[in-house]
């Protein structure tokens, strides 16, 4: 617990992250383990033993950066500091125990911006690995505590953000120019048309607009809105990216205005491998029964986790979820989740570690 703690009270927002690299390389050397770091970014990469097969497990290190008790603070409110505490415990039982193959550890940046696996499929740190496990705290909504999931299944979801370019206009004079802010309702009400078969999971919502300023007697020419849009599979999002497209691009023509529009952050949905999840499973099932054991998760959460397997396809993988009566949800500037699941999460994960050397 003095790991969590620890970790817990000195949080780093994406990309920065130096302290929270510094202690855990600092803790990890002192246990003898093999730690590299990288030259241009923070996170750490530790591994025991050698040869194949090559083992990954990924902990993401980043906190978010958000409003608590009216103060703008870097806050642990996604479980991340849970999660390196897990692979950390898991470590520790591990060292001693590997006798054939590599794991290798990978505590990543920036999950909380979807960049952070792609640095690291960049500089290569996948290439060679054989199996991938993540893990990930459930709310309590998903898993109460004391279930685990051999899978999460997220969603895949991207951003969108849009100008609407024109002249302003004087408010006793609408036709002289047109009124972004009814642009912007229109783009609105057409977003409520997009629709897919019922079977499958999605949404498209505007989450952000800015128009107009202080004088109410103006007709703003120009607006700026944004979108967020999810899917729970990877190909619905791209369609969805395209009708929205389509309908932004026509309403251009409509009302005779200049849109620009830029999408951003896609993040991959779940590409689960059945034998990773298997060795998961299995783990569950030796540590605490059927009892302990939940089905697959479905949820429309997103992770960057899922780029390592959309960017590597070969690489098994799945991300194990853990129940810790986490509430009242995550992102919540006042999270807070029972300890006792760091203990269960780095016990079932150093087993599922030992059993996919044995492949």
């Amino acid at each position: 617990m003095n790991i969590f703690q620890h970790l817990h009270t000195h949080p780093e927002i994406s990309w920065k992250e130096t302290e929270t690299t510094a202690y855990i390389t600092e803790l990890l050397k002192k246990e003898g383990i093999f730690v590299s770091l990288f030259d241009d970014c923070t996170g750490l990469i530790a591994e025991i033993g050698n040869g194949k097969p090559i083992v990954a497990v990924r902990a993401d290190i980043d906190a978010l950066w958000q409003e608590v008790d009216g103060i703008f603070q870097a806050n642990h409110s996604c479980g991340h500091d849970a999660h390196m505490s897990i692979v950390i415990g898991a470590i520790l039982q591990l060292k001693n125990q590997v006798t054939n193959g590599t794991v290798r550890f990978i505590f990543q940046p920036a999950e909380e911006t979807g960049s952070g696996a792609l640095k690291m499929v960049e500089k290569g740190i996948v290439d060679d690995v054989d199996y991938l496990f993540g893990i990930h705290l459930r709310p309590i909504e998903e898993l109460p505590f004391g279930k685990v999931t051999p899978s999460v299944h997220h969603g895949a979801v991207t951003f969108l953000t849009g100008k609407i370019i024109g002249d302003d206009a004087h408010g006793a004079r609408p036709h002289q120019g047109t009124n972004a802010i009814d642009i912007i309702s229109v783009i609105n009400e057409q977003l409520k048309l997009v629709h897919f078969s019922p079977f499958e999971p999605y949404s498209v919502k505007m989450t952000y607009v800015e128009a107009g300023g202080q004088s109410l007697n103006i007709i703003p020419g120009t607006a700026k809105f944004g979108l967020d849009v999810r899917a729970q599979k990877n190909s619905v999002l791209l369609d969805m990216q395209k009708i929205i497209e389509k309908k932004i691009h026509q309403l251009s023509h409509l009302f005779e205005v200049k849109i620009e529009t830029e999408w951003l952050d896609f993040t991959p949905g779940a590409e689960v491998d059945t034998e990773a999840e298997e060795l998961l499973r299995q783990s569950i099932l030796d540590y605490g029964g059927r009892e302990m054991l939940a089905d697959p998760l479905i949820t429309s959460g997103s992770d960057d986790f899922h780029f390592y397997t959309i960017k590597r396809p070969k690489i098994k993988a799945s991300m194990m979820g853990i129940g810790a009566d986490l509430k009242p949800g995550l992102h919540h500037p006042k999270m807070s989740f029972d300890p006792r699941a760091i203990q269960i999460g780095a016990d079932i994960l150093a087993s599922a570690v030992l059993n996919a050397l044995k492949k």
